[in-house]
């Protein structure tokens, strides 16, 4: 039997989340074959976790959690690891934020949403942004999909998001996982807690065009704007930058299409795509969707139901 290789709990969270979780095994007198009984990971991929080698799925830190029972000993490391996994200062700053948020409005004018990625779309962009490293795919896949559980949490903050017709109609990952990502955006065009707009071509050029914009509104009050590029992204705390976007963003969500309509049109998005069932008249764009003069509308949703006010797109 091969001797465990010695951990550095100190190297890095990911190091430490190892270290802890070998200890409470060991203090159980477990072996790696018992623990993998209990999880859905192998013995091969939880040897990696404890080496500090392998970032963790985003359910695993619960579950160890309720088998060793330590509370939220697990989570809370996890949220440094995937941090940590994170290089850029500006979107580690924007991880930290959403976690605290009780409001996030976004813009994006690209891509769908990280917050609303399916893992298909998602592993579909990691993919083409470093093909031949999987390792790391795999890393970053974890890390975005550790941010959504927050929007299925107990307490999810109010997600108000203006997509751009361009983020619609750009294919991503082929046309199942295409589908996959619309019909899941159909699902969340108007719950709760979340609201979809979509905000058609015919608006023409605006404030925010060219990348993605979240304003992140804290339990004081306070609203951050993170401002997100092809691999570059800034926060901004000044009120004067801050508010700027707020104003392009209240002004585009009022000329966006109603949640419905945004569903009716995702549904037309769908029957386009090849391999759809949909008959060929059916694929024809009757939805009319672009007004030639687009009229604001004055039912403009707040994610606070007061005003925001306050000091690959992710």
């Amino acid at each position: 039997m091969s001797q465990e290789k010695e951990l550095d709990p100190l190297g890095s969270a990911r190091q430490l989340f190892g270290a802890r979780l070998r200890r409470m095994r060991k203090a159980r007198g477990w072996s790696l074959d018992v623990l993998e009984a209990s999880v859905p990971l192998s013995k091969s991929q939880l040897a990696r976790v404890e080496r500090g080698s392998y970032l963790p799925p985003e359910k695993l830190p619960a579950l160890l959690d309720d088998l060793f029972g330590t509370e939220d000993l697990f989570a809370e490391l996890y949220v440094f690891a995937c941090r940590e996994a994170v290089q850029q200062y500006g979107y580690n700053l924007l991880l930290d934020h959403e976690r605290r948020a009780v409001g996030i409005k976004e813009y994006a004018g690209v891509l769908i949403p990280g917050l609303l990625q399916t893992e298909g779309y998602a592993r579909a962009l990691f993919r083409s942004t470093a093909a031949r490293d999987e390792a790391w795919q795999e890393e970053q896949l974890a890390i975005r999909m550790a941010r959504q559980t927050r929007l299925r949490g107990e307490n999810p903050p109010h997600h108000a998001v203006i997509l751009d017709e361009a983020a619609v109609r750009r294919p991503v990952g082929g046309p199942a996982v295409m589908r996959e990502q619309l019909e899941y955006l159909i699902t969340m065009v108007e719950t709760p807690w979340c609201v979809i707009q979509l905000l058609p071509f015919s608006y023409g050029e605006h404030g925010m065009l060219g990348g993605a914009v979240h304003l992140l509104t804290m339990p004081d009050n306070r609203t951050f704007a993170y401002e997100e590029s092809s691999g570059n992204g800034t926060m901004m705390e000044a009120p004067d930058r801050v508010q700027r976007h707020v104003r392009h963003w209240d002004r585009l969500w009022a000329y966006a299409v109603k949640p419905q309509e945004t569903a009716a049109f995702l549904r037309q998005v769908i029957e386009a795509l090849p391999g759809s069932t949909a008959s060929p008249t059916d694929t024809a764009p009757v939805f009319a969707l672009t007004p030639t003069t687009p009229t604001p509308r004055t039912d403009v949703f707040n994610v606070r139901h007061a005003t925001l006010g306050g000091n690959s797109e992710s």
